[in-house]
C-alpha cells in the first residue's frame, strides 16, 4: 500500500495488514470516497433508494463529509421484505452468484444476493476476522455454525480457507459426533454459536471427554447476543479464548467486525468497508462517540446489495480509542440487547442479556436457560427457567431456596421482580444454532 496521504479505494486490499492500522485521517478519507461512490450505486439503481432519496430531498452529492449521512433517509428490514425477493439489488439477477435469506417466520423471508466481488470481500473480511481473533494459517477450524440459506456456515468457512486453515464443514447437530471429530481431527478453532459451544462442552462432560484437554485454542463465536459471564464459563469449560464475532446477513453476514485475541474489549468494525453511527431510537439522531444508543451501518463496497444507514436494531455504543492491538479501526463494545428483544415487565424495561449476566456463574446452576412471558390480569410476569448444575442438590428444599436467590439476585441487579424455576439437568430445551431465550406464551394465555 502506498504511504502517501491521499489514497485511492482501488489501492487498498482487503486482507493487508496495514489496512487495519491506517491513520485515521486516510480511513476517512477511503469512507468519504468509498460512501459517496455506494450512495450513487443504490441511487442509480434501486427505484427503491432514489425513490426515499427524492422523498428526503438528498441526492448523493450532496454528501461532503462523513457527517452528512445524517441527512439521508434510513433502511430498515420491512424495506428488504417489501421489495421481496430481488427488488433491492443494485445489479441484474444475472450477476448474482449466491442468495441468501432469513427464515420469514414473522413475515417475508428477507433476501440477500451477492457478486463474486461481493463474495471474494467477504471471504476476505473473514480471514481478516480469523486472524484477528487468533487463528493462523494452517490451522483446522471445526466450523458447528449451520450449512445452508443462514449465513454463518458459508461466510466462516470460505474466510478459514481464504486464510489458509484447514474447515471441518460439520454444521450444527450430531454433537457426540462433533466431540469426536473435535478429538480425532484435533480442531484448533471452534466456530459455532456460544450456546451451541456450552452444548457440546455439555456432551463432551457426559461422554467424559474433557475439551480443555485438547487441541482447541480459540472459539469464534457469535450469530447471537452473549455476555461476559458467558464468556468466562465457555472459556472455563472448553480451555480456549473465547472471542465474539459481529455481522448480520442483510450487511454481509459474520466478518462485519470482530474482536482480537490481544485485548477481546469490543469488536474491530472493519471500517474501510462499513460505515458505523450510533443513534437515539427515540429521536433517530446520531449520539456522541462512547454513548449507547442503537447500532446503524452503511455498506461501503457492496455491489449486490448496497445498503444505506441499515438500522440494526442492537443497542451498543463506539469507541474510537486504539486498541492495544494496534489496530485504528472503531471498536462495537459488546451488544446489550436489541430494541426489538426488550421486554417491558410491570413498567421495567428488560433485555435478555441482562438476565443472562446474573445467571451465567450463578454458584450452583447450569448456564441454560429461558425467559418464559405471560399475562397475569392486565399486567406482563416473566419466569426464569434454569438448570441447577448437575452436581448440585436436587431436593425440592434446595430448588427453592436457589429460585429464592435468583429471584432476589434478578430484582437486586436489573430492578424487575420474576418468578424463578430451577430446572433439573437437561429439562431446557438445548439448541443447535441460535438459543431460543424468550418463549412467549402471553397470547397462549389469553
Amino acid at each position: 500500500m502506498r504511504t502517501t496521504t491521499a489514497v485511492r479505494s482501488s489501492e487498498i486490499f482487503m486482507f493487508d495488514p496495514d489496512v487495519e492500522k491506517m491513520p485515521r485521517a486516510a480511513l476517512t478519507q477511503l469512507q468519504t470516497t468509498r460512501l459517496r461512490e455506494s450512495l450513487e450505486r443504490a441511487y442509480a439503481h434501486v427505484p427503491h433508494y432514489r425513490k426515499k432519496f427524492e422523498a428526503a430531498k438528498v441526492k448523493p452529492a450532496d454528501l461532503k463529509s462523513l457527517t452528512d449521512i445524517a441527512r439521508f433517509p434510513f433502511t430498515l428490514k420491512t424495506d428488504l421484505r417489501e421489495n421481496y425477493p430481488f427488488g433491492m439489488f443494485a445489479v441484474p439477477r444475472k450477476a448474482i452468484l449466491r442468495l441468501h435469506a432469513s427464515s420469514g417466520t414473522t413475515g417475508k423471508a428477507t433476501v440477500v444476493g451477492y457478486t463474486k466481488g461481493d463474495l471474494d470481500r467477504w471471504a476476505d473480511l473473514m480471514a481478516r476476522s480469523f486472524a484477528c481473533a487468533g487463528a493462523l494459517p494452517g490451522d483446522i477450524i471445526h466450523n458447528a455454525y449451520g450449512y445452508g440459506l443462514f449465513t454463518g456456515g458459508l461466510g466462516a468457512h470460505y474466510g478459514a480457507e481464504r486464510l489458509g486453515c484447514t474447515v471441518v464443514p460439520v454444521s450444527g447437530g450430531m454433537t457426540e459426533r462433533q466431540v469426536i471429530l473435535l478429538q480425532d481431527f484435533k480442531a484448533n478453532v471452534l466456530c459455532a454459536t456460544p450456546s451451541y459451544a456450552l452444548n457440546i462442552a455439555e456432551v463432551a462432560a457426559g461422554m467424559g471427554v474433557d475439551l480443555r484437554r485438547l487441541s482447541l485454542r480459540t472459539g469464534l463465536f457469535g450469530a447471537e447476543p452473549w455476555s461476559d459471564a458467558m464468556r468466562r464459563d465457555l472459556e472455563e469449560r472448553l480451555g480456549v479464548k473465547a472471542v465474539d464475532i459481529y455481522g448480520l446477513s442483510e450487511i454481509l453476514g459474520p466478518g462485519v467486525a470482530c474482536e482480537c485475541h490481544v485485548k477481546q474489549s469490543g469488536l474491530h468494525g472493519w471500517e474501510d468497508h462499513f460505515l458505523f453511527e450510533v443513534i437515539d431510537p427515540e429521536t433517530m439522531q446520531p449520539l456522541p462517540m462512547g454513548e449507547a444508543g442503537e447500532l446503524v451501518i452503511t455498506t461501503l463496497t457492496k455491489e449486490a446489495l448496497p445498503m444505506i444507514r441499515y438500522r440494526t436494531r442492537d443497542i451498543t455504543r463506539l469507541d474510537s480509542k486504539q486498541c492495544d492491538c494496534g489496530r485504528t479501526h472503531v471498536r462495537i463494545m459488546r451488544v446489550t440487547g436489541r430494541n426489538d428483544d426488550m421486554l417491558i415487565i410491570r413498567g421495567v424495561n428488560v433485555y435478555p442479556s441482562q438476565v443472562e449476566a446474573v445467571l451465567v456463574g450463578f454458584p450452583g446452576l447450569a448456564p441454560h436457560y429461558q425467559i418464559v412471558l405471560t399475562r397475569e390480569g392486565a399486567l406482563d410476569a416473566m419466569t426464569v427457567e434454569i438448570e441447577r448444575a448437575p452436581d448440585a442438590p436436587g431436593a425440592d428444599a434446595d430448588h427453592a431456596r436457589k429460585a429464592a436467590e435468583v429471584t432476589h439476585h434478578i430484582k437486586s441487579l436489573i430492578g424487575v421482580t420474576c418468578k424463578t424455576v430451577i430446572k433439573s439437568p437437561g429439562e431446557v430445551p438445548r439448541s443447535q444454532g441460535k438459543a431460543v431465550r424468550v418463549r412467549d406464551e402471553r397470547k397462549i394465555s389469553n
